[in-house]
């Protein structure tokens, strides 16, 4: 793919260095984060095109466009057949004290529309912070643009002193959810070992940490206590793959 060379006006930088970007993404086989990327720059450069009177400029922006949505589209093509054959595979590396990895970041751009059922197998969801982290994922799954309506959760049975708090815990959050018009059900096994997430629109997750991949906060009023965008992560490891077929029978 070309560089890009649109020139550095106040109107088009932005543009320019999101489609750089895209290219970078691009020359190093991470196509799933380009194509985003391609799509964004498009976009901004569709409006720089609006706002452009010079002709020279408009004609050589039109060029440019209709080169990167040809790449795109054929990023998108080579993508779906990736599905389809259910070869993808992206590996996310969460190295140690890394922050920016908020389920909402790590998820968004494979919640869509069709998400209206979604399977979570973690053996640790037992203590009141990983009850915590639960909760923040079904958070993220009741909103738009996705359309949550069942949520079935796999996970081991705290032997100990905690039993009582995890069946209240989750108790609670299936009554919230229940308010919310998700049935959340809950089964439990003795040998669960695996962390897995799917989503009934083909995408699955596996955190080698499951969703409890953050350090605890320093303090109760300090920066990551609430944003998990802003919480230190222990290292792990995301492996997301596309399969038509997500629920186990």
């Amino acid at each position: 793919m070309a560089k890009s060379n649109l020139g550095q006006d106040p109107d088009s930088t932005a543009a320019v260095a999101v489609l750089k970007r895209a290219v970078e993404l691009d020359a190093e086989s991470r196509y799933q984060q380009a194509l985003v990327c391609y799509q964004e720059g498009i976009d901004m450069l569709l409006q720089v095109l609006k706002g452009t009177k010079d002709a020279s400029k408009r004609c050589a922006f039109r060029q440019k466009i209709s080169d990167y949505m040809d790449r795109a589209e054929n990023i998108k093509k080579y993508l779906d057949q990736e599905k389809e054959d259910g070869k993808y595979h992206k590996q996310i590396k969460i190295e140690e004290n890394a922050t920016g990895f908020s389920y909402e970041t790590l998820f968004k751009e494979y919640l869509h529309e069709t998400v209206t059922e979604v399977w979570i197998e973690d053996p640790y969801i037992r203590q009141t912070h990983q009850l915590y982290n639960f909760l923040r994922f079904c958070e993220m799954l009741i909103k738009k643009p996705c359309k949550v309506r069942t949520i079935h959760l796999l996970t081991s049975t705290d032997e100990g002193l905690g039993n009582a708090q995890q069946s209240s815990g989750l108790e609670e959050i299936k009554q919230s959810l229940r308010s919310h018009g998700v049935l959340l059900e809950v089964n439990y096994s003795s040998s669960i070992h695996d962390r897995e997430i799917r989503f009934n629109n083909g995408w699955m997750f596996k955190i080698g940490r499951g969703l409890d991949y953050f350090k605890r906060p320093q303090g109760r009023f300090s920066l990551g206590y609430c944003d998990l965008d802003l919480r230190p992560c222990h290292e792990t490891t995301v492996d997301i793959f596309h399969n038509k077929h997500t629920k186990k029978l």
